[in-house]
């Protein structure tokens, strides 16, 4: 099963967008999403902190501030096939 990391904060209105079109899209291509909070984790905080919400495949940025339905499935797709 392929997975993403979600790094976003509480109180996000992009954070909440994005999380509301990348759940319904993971959940539909059985891809599961692992949700974190940037400001729990202070590595998180200081790589991403000024950039959520960051979406992440393999631990490399694949969406960050908006998501690209396309790009991501694109991305995603080759090691879907792979497992």
């Amino acid at each position: 099963m392929v997975e993403l990391d979600y790094v976003g904060r509480e109180d996000c209105p992009l954070c909440d967008e994005l999380l509301a079109a990348l759940l319904p899209w993971a959940h539909e291509h059985g891809v599961r999403v692992a949700c974190r909070d940037v400001d729990a984790d202070p590595e998180d905080r200081r790589r991403y902190g000024h950039k959520v919400p960051v979406v992440l495949l393999d631990g490399l940025v694949v969406a960050s501030g908006h998501l690209d339905i396309d790009e991501l499935a694109r991305l995603v797709r080759p090691r879907a096939s792979a497992r």
